[in-house]
């Protein structure tokens, strides 16, 4: 069995066509590009390239083994060693709302879906939902039904969208939105079927989601006390005839 990955790389934004192209070679034609800026701080930013110029970030899933081909391609090929191209990394998936998705997401990669995460003891899981732009509040009412908190929005454009009236059945627009929703693990399945139902490919959204474990987390007990509160408030109020 392969294992999952989200592979993300920080580039320089004059390189991102380079970089889809490279992907595309390597049998990962689907990426999802948003555009950033390096902050300089510190010698270690500058060392990676991460100062103060334009970037562009690409976020693509990939198994282990198109990893360790694309790591050797990107340091010989790319030359991503060197400072100032940028760095490049992955993160265990959790799992990915959909057999449809799955496939469409890892493309032409040989997979077999197995054990959901590499990860077993996190008490938290990363929601990242990707859809059509225009639909963020489709989604968090759906999510929100589940009792999931807020989220945090980007905006990106998606490459090798054509693959997807192969694998989804419908075809997508470019112009994307990615939403992020940190959530308990035992609320992770509920939401993720909640925006699967109310905003997902058969819906106008074309939502597609997907779960990374979250290992460490600062900040959320108060997040945690908010919602009881909430919980409390609400079952507190008189119901309405």
């Amino acid at each position: 069995m392969s294992e999952l990955y989200m592979m993300t790389a920080i580039i320089t934004r004059d390189r991102t066509k380079d970089f889809a192209a490279f992907y595309d070679r390597y049998g990962v034609p689907v990426n999802f590009i948003t555009l950033g800026n390096g902050t300089a701080g510190n010698e270690l930013l500058d060392y990676f390239g991460l100062d103060g110029t334009e970037k562009a970030v690409i976020f693509s899933v990939v198994t282990r083994e198109t990893w360790k081909k694309i790591k050797t391609g990107l340091e010989r090929e790319m030359r991503i060693d060197i400072p100032g191209t940028g760095i490049a990394f992955i993160i265990p998936l959790a799992s990915i709302g959909g057999l449809r998705a799955l496939r469409f997401l890892t493309g032409n990669q040989n997979f077999e879906n197995g054990e959901e995460t590499v990860l077993k003891n996190t008490k938290y899981e990363l929601l990242v939902i990707i859809a059509n732009q225009g639909y963020t509040e489709m989604i968090m009412d759906a999510a929100r039904k589940m009792q999931a908190g807020g989220g945090t929005v980007i905006h990106a454009k998606g490459t090798g969208m054509e693959s997807a009236d192969k694998f989804l059945g419908v075809t997508l627009a470019s112009e994307k939105e990615i939403i992020f929703i940190v959530v308990k693990k035992e609320q992770k399945n509920a939401i993720m079927n909640a925006v699967m139902a109310d905003a997902g490919l058969t819906t106008k959204a074309k939502s597609i989601i997907f779960s990374l474990p979250v290992t460490e987390t600062a900040g959320m007990r108060l997040l945690e006390e908010y919602a009881a509160e909430d919980a409390d408030t609400d079952s507190a109020e008189p119901a309405q005839t």
